[in-house]
């Protein structure tokens, strides 16, 4: 059984508490999560996802001490507090949602009906069959025009994959927190800075939100770094979905491997396609589908929309979709999509529309804000962007083979190693310069960033334990 995500508990712990309407104690929350998990809940972590649920007033607490209950906060107490509380919850909740069409709101209002008052479904293959590339669209001519013109960036006649490079360093906390936060994790942007540009771990965090966050470092890497070559092909799909699932899902030999398995997911009514041979013949048909795409906007929502629906793999398929939509924009070197300060309900919401109904107006409402918010955030930051260094731009694939060599030899680091990898990778112009980036790069090499020089984990364990040796 795939290991729980944030999301996914804190939705179960609400349907439990919801099951009790006079209340129920955390003993017995914590009993029905073991229950239905086939573990125990770490009551420190049951008692966060709690408070969370508190803050987001999903919850109510009553009594004290041992007479402590947790109580669903119902409509119905809602409007009995009076039209002004009423007011207030339904403007709060406005400013944690994004504009919605008035097709998206009817979507919205569907999906938070009772589970009870939803209809339960399976997967649709049709949905999928009868999108035609260049015939069919999610996102209308006047709709692909405006995000063209917003994410349109100065490296747009240069190599695939230019303008992230530019601002990698952002993209890389950005879209690694923002994508995270999606599935529940409570790191903040400056723990998800701090991990991944210098592997501090925070504290009182679960190591699961950890490897979550530092799974998806490489996973954007890849999709950067390997601009010309990946694609909508099973290859880069399943590699991307083995480096996102990394220890985060119980059967090690799911990852990277197509689901052949019945999944459930919990706070809805859909139940995924559980036949392999269905999943393996759905997932090839639309990622050919989405390769035929001739627009980067659609292909990136086509994929927002088919890829969770399908449920191709046994877990972590949100993520895959999240940052697999980004390679088309991130090919044709438009503004990335990094779903920063996107709201976790609305974005849930609008893949529940398509889960339960097939209809996509909600999520294509949350993908055109989440859009129009990534680009005010990049094109503003490439404005006070201070320009590559052209060293750096021109030995930068040298700088990775020197790195490589030295990790992989097992070398000390030292002056005489430094040197010798200069001689043979730098012109000797350029050398005094190369032995100082070569320093540094090694100097702050650490688990989170060894992607970046195309390294294995093993690989970097070995050379420092030799270093101690």
């Amino acid at each position: 059984m795939p290991r729980a995500t944030p999301t996914e508990e804190l939705k179960l712990i609400e349907s439990i508490v919801a099951t009790h309407p006079g209340g129920v104690r955390i003993a017995d929350i914590e009993a029905e999560m073991a229950r239905h998990q086939g573990g125990k809940t770490n009551r420190r972590t049951l008692q966060r996802r709690l408070q969370k649920l508190i803050d987001a007033q999903r919850l109510t607490t009553e009594g004290d001490s041992v007479a402590l209950v947790y109580k669903v906060i119902s409509d119905a107490l809602v409007q009995a507090n009076g039209s002004a509380t009423v007011t207030a919850a339904a403007t709060a909740e406005a400013a944690l949602y994004v504009p919605v069409s008035p097709e998206g709101a009817a979507i919205r209002d569907q999906v938070r009906l009772p589970l009870m008052h939803r209809r339960p479904v399976g997967y649709q293959r049709e949905f999928l069959e009868v999108y035609q590339p260049g015939a069919t669209f999610y996102l209308s001519e006047s709709l692909r025009r405006q995000l063209h013109e917003m994410g349109r960036t100065s490296a747009d006649e240069r190599p695939a994959g230019t303008y992230a490079r530019d601002i990698l360093g952002r993209l890389l906390v950005d879209l690694s927190w923002a994508s995270s936060k999606l599935e529940g994790n409570t790191y903040s942007r400056l723990d998800t800075q701090n991990l991944i540009e210098f592997g501090q771990v925070a504290r009182g965090k679960d190591a699961i939100e950890t490897q979550m966050i530092l799974n998806h470092k490489p996973a954007i890497e890849m999709l950067i770094e390997d601009a010309d070559e990946v694609g909508f092909d099973a290859f880069t799909f399943k590699n991307l979905h083995a480096v996102l699932s990394q220890d985060l899902i119980r059967n090690p030999d799911a990852s990277g491997r197509l689901r052949r398995r019945p999944v459930d997911i919990s706070g809805t009514v859909f139940h995924p396609v559980a036949m392999p041979q269905v999943i393996e013949d759905c997932f090839l048909l639309l990622l050919d589908k989405a390769a035929a795409i001739p627009d980067p906007f659609e292909q990136a929502f086509f994929l927002m929309v088919q890829l969770p629906y399908l449920q191709p793999f046994e877990d972590v398929n949100k993520r895959v979709s999240r940052i697999g939509a980004n390679m088309p924009l991130i090919k044709h070197n438009l503004c990335p999509l990094s779903f920063i300060d996107v709201p976790e309900r609305a974005y849930i919401e609008g893949t529940l529309g398509v889960y339960e109904r097939n209809q996509i107006a909600l999520l294509r409402d949350v993908f055109v804000w989440a859009y129009e918010r990534s680009c005010q955030r990049y094109l503003a930051i490439a404005q006070t962007m201070v320009e590559p260094d052209p060293l750096k731009i021109k030995y930068r694939e040298a700088l990775i083979k020197a790195v490589q060599s030295v990790v992989k030899g097992l070398r000390q680091p030292s002056q005489s190693v430094i040197a010798e990898a200069a001689r043979q990778h730098a012109a000797e112009v350029d050398q005094a310069a190369f032995r100082e980036m070569l320093t540094a790069s090694l100097h702050h090499l650490h688990e989170g960033s060894i992607a970046r020089y195309r390294l294995r984990r093993s690989e970097y364990i070995a050379w420092q334990q030799a270093q101690m040796t």
